[in-house]
């Protein structure tokens, strides 16, 4: 793997050493396994003969043929594709997994068994492996494996039921955050275990639900449900106990809100020219203000109508009150902030050229981890280094592996059969 140093010679691969089989596809095991390549862990995705991840063939397409898709999640990782389904197929992750740390699986519980790959086989040639199985309901239960994507994940959480407005229909949330979450919970256990690790005598294995997941993100409108028995309402972009905090219309668009201490209250009227709001019986405790919101909030809107999101940015940002314009995705993605945290990074690609791609957010004394980037890799692109240099096959028996499909490596989309030879893995 590339060593992750930074400009100034500092190694911030906080994980080098650790090398992670990733048998994930799709969103949450990759992005996931994403963050452990971005922390300097070496990982090898395992993909599937012919196709690979799924999302390698979702629009739009860079050219070369790469998915927009699978660039975002799968930085900093290795492809080796084997066929799972045969016994040498099998055999072949066995040897990869006998030299790793960690596994990680997004299967439907019951397919890494059916497969020859459970935990006991696992642990069979590595006795402190850690396998993080990542599902829609978990590994047991009468739902274990029923189907779940990001979609019945917010539906079944509770997350589209408090999300939209009060007159709509529930909403599904921009984000998948049901897979997100899941990869994110999957990384913290991972972690933990790894922490463990040398005080136990034995594999561990995580099992990582994403209902489970989205359910503990939803924070303090659990509690209001556990406390009342009562599911908290839709709001819209409003809190549910904290007012003013929400989507407000300016002269030229939308910006937000948060007045979510008392402090922040006589600054926000102060600001908007209204001091003799702060002191109104109907709206001087965050309680009176809830009781009133809706003629709150209608003086609010009514006032912030009359400038635009820069010129109440400017006067919000004096008077040190909570706010934001409301931006789309270029918008975000231009800001001086982004580019000053240098989250945008530019990467070269074989085959779709110079890409900017948003890198990991972490930074670590002064420096971000995204200093270095490994390009999602090509279908196939590290097999034959694999089969060298892990699985400890000659160069003979990977041919004939190749040949008869077992394994394989990148084909060139223009049918020549032109073989990209990946970088090595790390010994």
């Amino acid at each position: 793997m590339n060593d992750s140093m930074s400009s100034g010679g500092e190694d911030l691969s906080m994980l080098r050493g650790l090398r992670v089989i990733d048998f994930t596809r799709v969103l949450a095991g990759p992005y996931c396994t994403q963050i452990l390549g971005d922390l300097g862990a070496e990982v090898i995705k395992i993909e599937e003969p012919g196709r690979g991840d799924e999302v390698r063939n979702i629009p739009p397409f860079y050219p070369g043929g790469e998915s927009h898709y699978f660039l975002s999640l799968n930085r900093n990782k290795r492809s080796v594709v084997v066929d799972l389904k045969t016994s040498e197929g099998r055999q072949f992750v066995l040897e990869l997994i006998r030299h790793a740390d960690v596994v990680v699986e997004n299967f439907r519980p019951g397919v890494l068994d059916r497969l020859g790959l459970s935990l006991n086989d696992l642990q069979t040639v590595k006795p402190d492996i850690i396998l993080c199985s990542i599902s829609g309901y978990g590994t047991e239960g009468a739902m274990s494996t029923a189907p779940a994507f990001d979609l019945v994940i917010q539906a079944r959480s509770g997350a589209m039921s408090v999300n939209g407005d009060g007159d709509r229909p529930p909403t599904k949330l921009g984000l998948p955050v049901g897979d997100l979450g899941g990869g994110m919970w999957a990384t913290i256990a991972i972690l933990a275990a790894l922490q463990r690790r040398p005080s136990v005598s034995h594999a561990q294995h995580i099992d990582i639900s994403l209902l489970d997941g989205l359910i503990a993100l939803q924070g303090y409108l659990n509690q209001i449900a556990l406390l009342t028995g009562d599911p908290p309402a839709r709001l819209g972009s409003d809190h549910h106990n904290v007012v003013p905090y929400g989507r407000f219309r300016a002269k030229d668009g939308y910006l937000v809100i948060a007045i979510l201490i008392s402090p922040f209250w006589s600054r926000f009227c102060d600001a908007i020219g209204k001091p003799e709001l702060a002191n109104d019986v109907r709206f001087e405790t965050n309680v009176a203000r809830k009781e009133n919101r809706e003629e709150l909030q209608s003086i609010i809107n009514e006032i912030l109508a009359g400038r635009t999101r820069s010129e109440w940015g400017r006067i919000f940002a004096e008077s040190d009150v909570p706010c934001g314009p409301v931006l789309n995705v270029v918008e975000a993605l231009n800001q001086d902030v982004v580019a000053t945290r240098g989250l945008i990074r530019s990467i070269e690609h074989p085959t779709a050229g110079t890409l900017s791609v948003v890198g990991s957010p972490i930074h670590v004394d002064g420096m971000s981890l995204s200093r270095e980037i490994s390009p999602p890799p090509l279908l196939g692109e590290h097999t034959r280094a694999a089969a060298l240099e892990l699985a400890g096959l000659t160069t003979s028996q990977t041919d004939d592996l190749v040949r008869r499909g077992v394994i394989s490596e990148y084909q060139s989309p223009l049918g020549d059969a032109e073989v990209v030879q990946g970088e090595g893995v790390s010994k």
